[in-house]
């Protein structure tokens, strides 16, 4: 260009690349602004509380063991066991109970009458909302703690050998639905010609049956990655059809029946639409391809969004369309990907036009990315400390640097793009190798006749190697004769490989407790308190003086139960079960966590063994210790207490 040439304006590869570096300016401003914002929710169910609490040593045996949990989980008869010092279980192992109010989830297990005093195990397993098992364990005493031959588990639910087999089932199932959407649609939209095109047809069925592999081993690795932990488990026919009663198991079979109608769609892609002519015809079933392989595609895309973690927590209505979408922009653009890739060194003949319909279909990808993926993080994610201090964070954070490699490589490959000619272009390039391969060739060719293959079996099986090596080498050197294609090549792998790195840690996320629900029940937020007592403290607690008729039971009302003012009513009831009246009696709360208290409460004489009081104050929220002093005569005294969590 000489000195005097006018300045080009921008090239049509700048231009997208100045609107990508825009976009990727926005996200970041809006991903910032929906996080410093977010409000709470939850994902991935988490245990918020207990009662009794986790380490607490109560004077007397409760009746019950209940559970609070963040969102609504699966049980079954054995989801909750509590088991005494010796390892017998002290539950009357009838299953759990839904004592579920309002947006508190809890379930709870009767304990057998007269248990002796010492330390208690309490271990559970349920299955979240979102499909993924959650176990934990912990202890209480009774009197005082006590040695103890129960060890807790050391191994959370879903994991072990199972859980790497369903984690790497779950892998292989996202890598097949990218290969089988994004080949069939990098057919349809970018390169017609590749349904006539063997790697390509290849390529789409196999990521078919690796979807279809990967469906059918999670289906039958469900009951025990949820339960048990072994394999044996798998062909358990009980628990087969206890899976398909589930929303996973359901959504497991759902694919494969929709599997059924995309190998109808293949069929249809790469045999009537590969072989037809007629122009108008075969537009005509591209249009039916398009819309049938769409909604096949959409469906199989749903049987995830509406079994993990998008179908709970807030705007699930919202949310699940939204991961469908990302769904399919993951697959359009990293199967395209793929595709490319196959093309590129397999199908020299691919044409500089299908490589930028699929460039203007992978931005529109990424933009669509974008845009769902902020939504995502907002909801999984919520702020910025649980963005860098939990591992879903930390797992977002490698993902998002993931993409920016990418798309870095992708700005490489756009170059390359701007570049490509057509294979008729560098047709003489393409004869000039095919000439020169021929002359290094020719002495061979000449000797091939005078063999008799027949008569040397030996002989014509190394000719027939020398004629595949000769011929690949003829491929090669036709396909390397264009330098902008093996550029591209080489920058379109590089962004495969990465790709394949993006999708594990996708795979990853999908198993992870999200950041939020993460956070929320570290920090001991009111969502994560534990327990609940969402309404009036009801109390029973028994005494006995050691003098003559000291013998009774202190019944406590305190409602609303919650900070703030509250009224507080007292019964007490003789041995007989009737009221009972006695010449003193004593409150006082304490709140040992903040060193509150104790709080003296006096309530008044309203009736026969009925005292009341209005107007008790409780300052703060948390586990309040209420000590009871009841006087029977002028030397018979008792002090009892017990904890409650009130607010």
């Amino acid at each position: 260009m000489s000195a005097t040439a006018p300045y080009p304006g921008p090239s049509p590869i700048r231009r997208p690349l100045a609107a990508a570096a825009f976009l990727a300016a926005l996200v970041g401003m809006v991903l910032g602004l929906l996080l410093a914002g977010a409000g709470p929710a939850s994902a991935h169910a988490a245990l918020t509380g207990s009662d009794p609490q986790d380490g607490a040593v109560v004077d007397t045996a409760p009746k019950e063991v209940t559970l609070s949990f963040s969102e609504a989980i699966a049980v079954g008869d054995d989801s909750i066991r509590v088991l005494d010092p010796s390892g017998k279980r002290a539950d009357t192992e009838a299953g759990p109970k839904d004592l579920t109010e309002g947006s508190t989830v809890r379930y709870g297990v009767a304990l057998h009458s007269g248990l002796p005093d010492g330390t208690y195990t309490v271990a559970w397993q349920a299955i979240s909302a979102d499909s993924h098992p959650i176990s934990g364990a912990f202890t209480f005493s009774i009197g005082a703690p006590s040695d103890t031959t129960v060890a807790l588990p050391s191994q959370e639910a879903g994991g072990g050998p199972v859980g790497v087999a369903y984690d790497i089932a779950r892998y292989a199932a996202y890598g097949g639905f990218v290969l089988l959407v994004g080949g069939g649609a990098f057919v349809l939209v970018c390169w017609r010609g590749g349904a006539s095109a063997l790697p390509m047809q290849r390529l789409v069925v196999r990521g078919w049956l690796a979807l279809t592999a990967a469906t059918l081993a999670m289906l039958l690795l469900r009951n025990p990655y949820t339960g048990s932990g072994k394999f044996a488990d798998a062909f358990d026919l009980a628990g087969l059809q206890a899976v398909l009663e589930t929303k996973p198991g359901a959504a497991l079979v759902s694919r494969l029946l929709l599997l059924g109608a995309a190998a109808l769609f293949i069929a249809v892609l790469f045999g009537t639409y590969a072989r037809r002519e007629d122009e108008l015809e075969r537009k005509d079933l591209t249009f039916g391809l398009a819309v049938g392989g769409g909604v096949v595609a959409t469906g199989i895309a749903a049987t995830w969004a509406m079994s993990e973690h998008a179908s709970t927590g807030i705007q699930a209505n919202i949310a699940v369309p939204v991961d469908i979408l990302h769904l399919l922009a993951v697959a359009a653009w990293l199967g395209g990907l793929v595709s490319l890739l196959v093309a590129l060194y397999r199908t020299p003949e691919i044409g500089s036009g299908a490589v930028r319909r699929f460039s203007a279909v992978a931005f529109g990808s990424v933009v669509v990315l974008a845009a769902t993926g902020i939504y995502q993080s907002w909801r999984q994610v919520g702020s910025w400390s649980a963005l860098t201090g939990t591992r879903y964070g930390q797992l977002l954070i490698v993902k998002v640097a993931l993409i920016g490699v990418m798309l870095a490589v992708a700005w490489f490959s756009r170059r390359w793009t701007g570049r490509l000619t057509d294979p008729a272009v560098t047709a003489s390039a393409s004869r000039d190798a095919e000439e020169t391969g021929a002359e290094g060739t020719g002495t061979e060719e000449a000797a091939a006749p005078a063999q008799d293959p027949e008569a040397d079996p030996e002989r014509a099986a190394q000719l027939a190697r020398q004629r595949a090596v000769l011929t690949a080498t003829k491929k090669k050197r036709i396909r390397d004769a264009d330098p902008e294609r093996s550029g591209l090549r080489r920058s379109v792998l590089a962004e495969a490989a990465v790709a394949v790195v993006l999708l594990a840690v996708t795979t990853m996320l999908t198993s992870t407790e999200p950041g939020r629900t993460e956070e929320e029940a570290a920090a001991g937020s009111p969502a994560a308190a534990a327990p609940a007592a969402d309404g009036a403290v009801n109390l029973s607690m028994p005494f006995d003086t050691g003098g003559r008729n000291g013998k009774g039971t202190v019944r406590i009302d305190i409602d609303p139960g919650r900070t703030g003012s509250n009224g507080l009513h007292v019964w007490i009831d003789g041995s007989d079960g009737k009221p009972m009246d006695v010449p003193e009696l004593k409150l006082a709360l304490t709140l040992e966590a903040k060193e509150i208290g104790p709080l003296p409460v006096a309530p008044d004489r309203v009736a026969e063994g009925h005292w009341s009081a209005s107007g008790v104050l409780i300052p703060m929220a948390g586990d309040w210790k209420i000590d009871v002093t009841v006087r029977t005569s002028d030397i018979d005294q008792v002090t009892i207490d017990e904890n409650v969590k009130i607010g």
